[in-house]
């Protein structure tokens, strides 16, 4: 039998509200430091915070991604400790989060002006392995793009545990976007139809400017602390000193976009990734991912857990039943995301302290004409835990297919 869960909104006449999607983000100092789709609104996580937080909570977010609920809170006063499986995010997260002196700032960009006026371009530097590059690249500018990177290296080293050092290589990072033929206009990334050739001046002027806005924004103290630290979200740890008094979080979305396919860029600029098998295994180990291997592995998987709500069982038979190909392997994938979902919340619980309150922002997903709906399936997940007051507010409606909405599952411990 399905539990019935309250609805606060009807879904018909819900407005898109693209000042809560990323594109709210973009100017906004540290967190339009790089162009991220899976973020989240900064003014939704602002008005939670104003809302469920009260001075000296410890706030939670499992699914940290680009680190914009640690950063909101940490601009306003709050301590919070963030959850990562992608060793790259963690990386962005942390540097974003962190509190910079202001002289060192002011040397270090002298110390990135003389380097980039020193640069020598040349053929035969190191590019990274990503397949069909000269998609992404005009070979000059790809060319120009590997000198620089192999001057940076001369100067700052790889990407480490400086922080100051890892700013260069945040901005190196927007560079090697801002040339690219890629376009961040939807939900998650394409293709223009030709790359640009781009001259020397050109990207030593842009990159300039660049990491001149990372810089200004660097200089603005944060008035909280932050932490993202390595952790897969279903198996969190119950042996951990901190208790969280709120959680504020957006996991991955049922809908078959890979995250790891929009990061793909970054991470093998700053060698966070080096092969396309890399990819696919750290893809297999997030909930939700479908990249390479991850899709591949479904046709062995079985659930950990056996009691699921109901409703999920009824929608993947619906989906394992399509007249298509991929339709079984679909079921599957659609199954195993809620059962790590599952498997998530269960952990998570040991983590809260009592009457903890609880945000999941989340979509609903459509596949082959059938509607998932995340968010009565995870609410109906945390009622068999032991979650309390649970509620669904509609946030708004999707760029995407019809009918998809965006909610935020609200409840307590």
């Amino acid at each position: 039998m399905q539990t019935e869960i309250p609805f606060d909104i009807e879904k018909i006449g819900v407005s898109k509200r693209a000042d809560y999607t990323f594109k709210y983000n973009t100017d906004l100092g540290r967190h339009g430091w790089l162009h991220l789709t899976p973020a989240y609104s900064v003014k939704l996580v602002h008005e939670i915070i104003k809302e469920d937080c009260k001075k000296g909570d410890l706030i939670l977010d499992p699914f940290s991604g680009t680190a914009t609920t640690g950063l909101v809170a940490s601009e306003l006063g709050f301590s919070s400790i963030l959850y990562e499986i992608n060793p790259f995010l963690i990386w962005l997260g942390n540097i974003k989060c962190h509190n910079y002196d202001i002289c060192e700032l002011l040397a270090l960009q002298n110390e990135f002006n003389h380097c980039l006026d020193t640069v020598v371009v040349a053929d035969n530097y190191w590019i990274p392995p990503i397949h069909n590059i000269e998609r992404w690249w005009h070979t000059d500018t790809l060319c120009i793009l590997a000198s620089i990177r192999n001057r940076l290296v001369e100067i700052f080293g790889e990407p480490n545990g400086n922080h100051y050092h890892n700013l260069v290589w945040v901005a190196f990072s927007r560079l090697i976007i801002e040339t690219s033929s890629v376009a961040f206009n939807h939900v998650s990334m394409s293709f223009k139809e030709n790359t640009v050739q781009y001259g020397f001046l050109q990207i030593k002027n842009l990159f300039k400017d660049i990491f001149s806005n990372i810089i200004c924004s660097a200089k603005i103290q944060l008035n909280g602390q932050a932490e993202v630290i390595h952790t897969d979200s279903k198996e969190m740890s119950q042996n951990t000193t901190d208790f969280f008094d709120v959680v504020i979080t957006s996991p991955p979305y049922p809908n078959r976009i890979s995250y790891i396919r929009e990061l793909r860029p970054y991470m093998y600029w700053v060698k966070f990734l080096k092969n396309g098998s890399d990819a696919g295994a750290l893809d297999w180990e997030a909930i939700g991912g479908t990249w390479g291997i991850a899709t591949s592995n479904l046709k062995n998987w079985t659930p950990t857990n056996h009691n699921l709500p109901d409703r999920l069982y009824d929608v993947c038979e619906k989906i394992g039943k399509c007249e298509d190909k991929n339709a079984e392997t679909m079921s599957k994938y659609v199954h195993k995301y809620f059962d790590d979902i599952y498997s998530h919340l269960l952990k998570m619980s040991s983590l809260l302290k009592p009457q903890a309150k609880i945000n999941y922002i989340v979509g609903n997903s459509s596949f082959y004409g059938h509607f998932v709906e995340t968010q009565e399936i995870i609410a109906e997940s945390m009622k068999q835990i032991g979650y309390k007051q649970i509620k669904i507010n509609t946030i708004r409606r999707r760029n995407t297919k019809k009918g998809l909405l965006e909610y935020n599952i609200k409840s307590e411990w």
